[in-house]
């Protein structure tokens, strides 16, 4: 397995990199928001990311965004920032995990299993009746293909991406100004889901009152 740390701490980097070839891990590591968008640009064989926030030319949060989310890498961000505010928003972004300094190389590595484990067997994601590729981004019921527009598709994405989390309204906005260019409010995102609940005919989609959408993977 491939992982790459961006962390510009030598003593952290030097004692992860050993524990990681104890357990057959290949790590690499860059130390800044620059080296490590070059290095992501020539290296797409990474399997996870593990992220620190603090880097000394930018914000790993904003790496993230802009850079490892669309790559659809594992990401575990590592950092000093303990306040619940800024776990919370790492988890909302779409990271997988959030672990704070000083940590246990033994639970980050447990961590690592864990992710790279479900990663493995979740690019297929089923819930009820409804099947997710995350690779083909394709969204089917009971084997039969689900017709849905460029943007349905993105939004369904973004929901299973984030499987078992809470997508806020606000992230969603974000997203659909990302791909479309167009300011919309929390009406049309309503209207949007109406929209995809009717095609899929399920109610898997639940909404949260007051914050976003989720996707529960464990549902009666």
């Amino acid at each position: 397995m491939n992982i790459l740390l961006v962390e510009d701490n030598t003593s952290i980097i030097k004692g992860l990199n050993y524990s990681f070839e104890k357990n057959n891990y290949k790590l690499s590591y860059t130390t800044s928001v620059r080296e490590t968008k070059e290095f992501l640009k020539n290296n797409t064989n990474i399997d996870l990311i593990i992220l620190d926030i603090a880097l000394p030319d930018g914000d790993g949060f904003e790496l993230f965004k802009d850079t490892i989310k669309d790559l659809k890498i594992p990401t575990i961000f590592l950092t000093a920032k303990d306040e619940e505010d800024d776990i919370v928003k790492g988890l909302n972004i779409g990271a997988e995990d959030y672990i704070t300094k000083p940590f246990s190389t033994k639970e980050l590595l447990a961590r690592i299993n864990k992710i790279l484990l479900r990663s493995k067997k979740k690019s297929v994601i089923k819930v009820k009746d409804i099947t997710f590729d995350m690779d083909k981004l394709t969204l089917c019921k009971n084997g039969q293909q689900i017709e849905l527009t460029a943007l349905e598709l993105k939004l369904v994405n973004l929901l299973f991406t984030n499987i078992n989390k809470v997508v806020s309204r606000n992230i969603i906005l974000d997203k659909i100004w990302e791909w479309t260019g167009n300011d919309v409010d929390d009406h049309t995102i309503t209207v949007y889901f109406k929209r995809i609940r009717e095609k899929i005919d399920s109610n898997i989609i639940t909404t949260i009152k007051g914050m976003g959408y989720i996707i529960n993977e464990e549902q009666d």
